[in-house]
């Protein structure tokens, strides 16, 4: 089969001859895909100038900023937006929070035809309300829908929905620059069919909620890691660059084999190589001294089975600003990594993510054999930075167009 550049360009530096099943039906769903935007366009298209607003008559009380811990609590309201095939767009909604009415063939229970987001708001030290690099989300989001065969949709207009709900309901913003409110744009197709195809109902929906630290270790503890090559998160080929849930589901039971081995979190592995991929739901780095003595950041490349997150960007985005060390993305082989341990090169190893920011890794099992890893006896110096900066642009402390204002 032979691919236009474009698409080769789409897929990034990924060797694409062994994938000819994913990449018929990404191609099938790209064309079905233009044909659908063109058939749509005069139809509807999100629009915040239709946004209607139903107000929760009953608030609930918000909950202290110290007692929040991650994904339990949400706010009065909700936005949700209904598409279909033959209507298009309908006019977004936000209304009081409230379940879901969904056919029980909805194709998104049964084929898991379903994406999702997550990004924060944070409440500054001067009050003011700010998203961190929203954009990159809806990207990500734009992209996963694409291959998801779901309707496409205005970036711009989805975002000013989301302020609008983010405006309503400010007071779950903590009064804290340890807490936020996360908001989690989720879509779904809602197809009543239990056939394998492209949905022609969806529903494109945002929840937020208040939120403390991700892992119940605390905001800025080590965590644990098991690396066990028989489990695989995501190849080459598939799905892993997209956030869907159908990629985070499946690891739930390694991540439970991992609490058994004591550990928190795994270390995902790929190939008979053994490639680091991402820990946890996070992405990774490795701060060490290459074997010429130069300082190194290093993170997996994006070739199609790590997810580009906009934190991962954002430090990378910091690195080559402050100029201080090398920067590189590339794959790391797990051998590269026990080396540089056992060489004493590694300084920091530490995962990213938006419901963590930066998390420090202190130890790993991998074979039977557990590796100190010396990142808190680093300071971790660099983890430490990254998290300083990030933060203070969140909070308002840093002025940067990263961080724009909502309120």
């Amino acid at each position: 089969m032979v691919l236009p550049a474009k698409l080769c360009t789409e897929f990034g530096k990924v060797t694409l001859q062994n994938y000819h099943v994913s990449l018929l039906h990404y191609l099938l769903c790209k064309q079905m895909s233009n044909k659908k935007r063109k058939e749509n366009s005069n139809i509807s298209r999100i629009s915040a100038a239709d946004l209607t607003i139903e107000r929760n008559p009953v608030l609930k009380p918000k909950p202290e900023p110290s007692t929040l811990v991650f994904g339990k609590q949400f706010s009065d309201h909700m936005l949700t937006i209904s598409w279909s095939a033959a209507g298009g767009w309908e006019a977004p909604q936000i209304k009081p929070f409230q379940n879901l009415s969904l056919h029980p063939a909805s194709s998104a229970l049964h084929y898991s035809i379903e994406l999702f987001e997550g990004m924060k708001a944070f409440r500054g030290v001067d009050n003011r309300i700010r998203l961190f690099r929203p954009m990159l989300n809806m990207e990500r989001m734009y992209r996963s829908t694409e291959r998801s065969c779901l309707p496409l949709f205005d970036k711009d207009e989805l975002i000013k929905c989301i302020n609008k709900l983010v405006e309503i309901d400010q007071e779950w913003v903590p009064y804290s620059t340890d807490a936020s409110l996360y908001i989690r744009p989720t879509f779904i197709g809602t197809e009543p069919s239990l056939g394998v195809s492209r949905a022609g109902h969806a529903l494109l929906f945002v929840i937020v909620g208040p939120v403390g630290p991700y892992f119940a270790t605390g905001g800025f503890s080590p965590v644990s890691l098991l690396a066990d090559p028989r489990y695989v998160r995501a190849w080459r080929g598939g799905v892993g660059e997209y956030k869907m849930g159908g990629n985070y589901g499946p690891t739930i039971a390694v991540q439970s084999e991992a609490a058994r081995q004591k550990c928190q979190q795994v270390l995902w592995l790929y190939g008979e190589n053994e490639e680091i991929t991402e820990v946890g739901t996070m992405n990774l780095f490795i701060y060490w001294t290459t074997e010429k003595g130069e300082k190194e950041l290093v993170t997996p490349p994006l070739d199609g089975i790590i997810l580009p997150g906009v934190t991962r960007q954002s430090l990378l985005d910091l690195a080559r600003e402050w100029g201080d060390f090398k920067v590189t993305e590339r794959r790391v082989l797990m051998k590269e990594l026990i080396d540089a341990l056992d060489d004493g090169r590694i300084l920091e190893v530490f995962g990213s993510g938006t419901a963590c920011v930066v998390c420090p890794v202190g130890s790993l099992l991998y074979r039977g054999q557990t590796y100190q890893i010396p990142t808190m006896k680093n300071g971790p110096d660099l983890a430490k930075r990254f998290h300083k900066e990030l933060t203070d642009i969140q909070y308002g402390r840093t002025q940067r167009d990263w961080a724009p204002l909502i309120i």
